[in-house]
């Protein structure tokens, strides 16, 4: 029986086999977009991100800033913290209306409160904290940004993105 099935689905497949080759090479390829994502805090760009990346593929990058604070009862510098930021952007629709970016982000923040002191009176180095946030459908108007605020206060963090469909040589 099973035999019997094989035998019909081979001719079947090798005969569409060619149309689906056809199909996707005559298919539109998929748009390249430029994009550009910065990162504000309390007002202020601290971190700036930009690719170019191809509809439904996603890019990761990461940047890292290493502070370092006077700890300890001397006030000696010491207690470095890697202050890591990792964002992926993934284009998801580009069109004349705009583009449309699903964006995912993991970062490593300072505690904004002041600084603690042990029982001696000795300074203690500031609390790193993890933040991950995902945007699903982040829209970017031609010609303008579009933010997302992530953490509304200690510190404000605000991610802004543009984006564009880039010039491809067939279209220069």
């Amino acid at each position: 029986m099973w035999k019997a099935r094989i035998a019909a689905v081979v001719p079947a497949a090798l005969l569409l086999t060619p149309l689906f080759a056809f199909a996707q090479q005559s298919g539109t390829t998929a748009p390249v977009v430029q994009w550009k994502l910065q990162v504000m805090q309390n007002g202020e760009q601290i971190d700036a991100f930009d690719g170019t990346t191809t509809v439904g593929q996603a890019r990761t990058d990461t940047h890292h800033h290493v502070v370092q604070h006077d700890v300890g009862c001397k006030d000696q510098p010491a207690g470095s913290i890697d202050l890591q930021r990792t964002v992926t952007v993934t284009p998801i629709v580009a069109d004349a209306s705009g583009v449309t970016l699903a964006v995912d982000a993991q970062e490593t923040l300072e505690d904004a409160g002041p600084q603690r002191t042990s029982p001696s009176g000795c300074k203690l180095p500031p609390q790193p904290r993890q933040v991950s946030a995902s945007h699903p459908g982040l829209r970017a108007p031609p010609g303008d940004w579009a933010s997302w605020q992530i953490i509304d206060k200690d510190p404000q963090l605000v991610y802004r993105v543009s984006a564009s469909v880039a010039n491809t040589p067939a279209q220069q």
